[in-house]
């Protein structure tokens, strides 16, 4: 995602995902067709594919940069354990029927909004106890059948033109020499090896989703962030839409958050006194500070762009 979102408008790259994907879920069955773990497909697949129209369906109406976001904060959550202990990473901890139908609902939901999930749900495999081949055939068999209900809908929805499917292709070639190579270099990774790159892949993609959709958030929303030295500290500024706040942090006081309001948020009498303070002003701001255990106002004002004074204030 991170990667195709730099080529395809946002909305088309869950279609280019899809294309490539469906062959890369093929080409691990062709080779690891019987490590597949069925008893998690029976329940998987079922639920998933209703939920892979609704996702599809909804792409249409929805963004999927603030999914993008969410998805990217959640896997680096697994920075984690990449400093466990390899007794922790072998633990097991396999899920009711009823948890692997809703993991099976939420997959293909995910996976028809966005194009693919696969690392999302990367440790659910690395926890249930399979194989580091097991791993492989029953995600690809999972999620086969999912992405070719998810090519047609993006079709019949509008979302494939020659330019997500000839990217797509390129995806696809990549895919299958991917599977290709996974054959031979497999067997000789042992399996805590295995499930440690699969946490890498995950916190690397995590930080690359992050990134991406940050700045894209921001340039959609007209949002800027700044981060300046201050006297005992250090401040970020973020702009967002209409919306000026802060996030200020000195050594003597520790944090504060600040968001600029209008001056009408304030109560008539408040008001009337602020502008009283220094009727030479031409512009006051107020600024709304948060503290932990604490709130109160800042008021600046300025003459010719110039700061004059500053009140706080309850």
């Amino acid at each position: 995602m991170p990667i195709l979102g730099r080529m395809l408008p946002i909305v088309q790259v869950p279609a280019a995902i899809s294309i490539g994907t469906f062959t890369s879920s093929a080409s691990r069955l062709v080779f690891f067709r019987k490590n597949v773990c069925w008893h998690i497909v029976k329940y998987f697949v079922p639920t998933a594919l209703p939920a892979v129209w609704l996702g599809a369906w909804l792409l249409k109406y929805l963004s999927p940069l603030y999914l993008e976001f969410a998805m990217g904060l959640f896997l680096l959550i697994n920075l984690i354990f990449l400093f466990k202990n390899p007794a922790y990473l072998n633990r097991t901890e396999k899920p009711s029927k009823l948890n692997l139908i809703m993991i099976g609902f939420l997959a293909g939901f995910l996976s028809g909004l966005t194009g693919a999930v696969g690392l999302l749900f990367n440790r659910f495999y690395l926890r249930y106890g399979l194989s580091k081949e097991e791993i492989i055939a029953t995600r690809g068999a999972n999620e086969i059948i999912l992405h070719l209900v998810k090519i047609v809908l993006y079709f019949l929805f509008g979302l494939i033109i020659m330019n997500v499917v000839s990217i797509g292709i390129v995806v696809a070639i990549s895919a299958m020499l991917s599977a290709w190579t996974m054959k031979w270099v497999l067997p000789k990774l042992s399996e805590i090896v295995f499930k440690r790159i699969g946490y890498f892949a995950m916190v690397i993609t995590g930080f690359l989703m992050l990134a991406q959709s940050s700045s894209d958030l921001l340039l959609a929303n007209n949002g800027t962030i700044d981060t300046d030295f201050i006297e005992k500290g250090l401040e970020s500024k973020l702009k967002w839409q209409n919306a000026n706040y802060a996030l200020e942090f000195t050594y003597n006081e520790g944090f504060e958050f600040e968001q600029i309001i209008p001056i009408t948020q304030l109560t008539q009498d408040k008001q009337t006194t602020l502008k009283s303070v220094n009727p030479s002003a031409d512009k006051i701001v107020i600024e709304t500070v948060y503290k932990i255990g604490s709130k109160y106002y800042e008021a600046y004002y300025f003459k010719n762009n110039k700061l004059i004074d500053k009140v706080e204030f309850d």
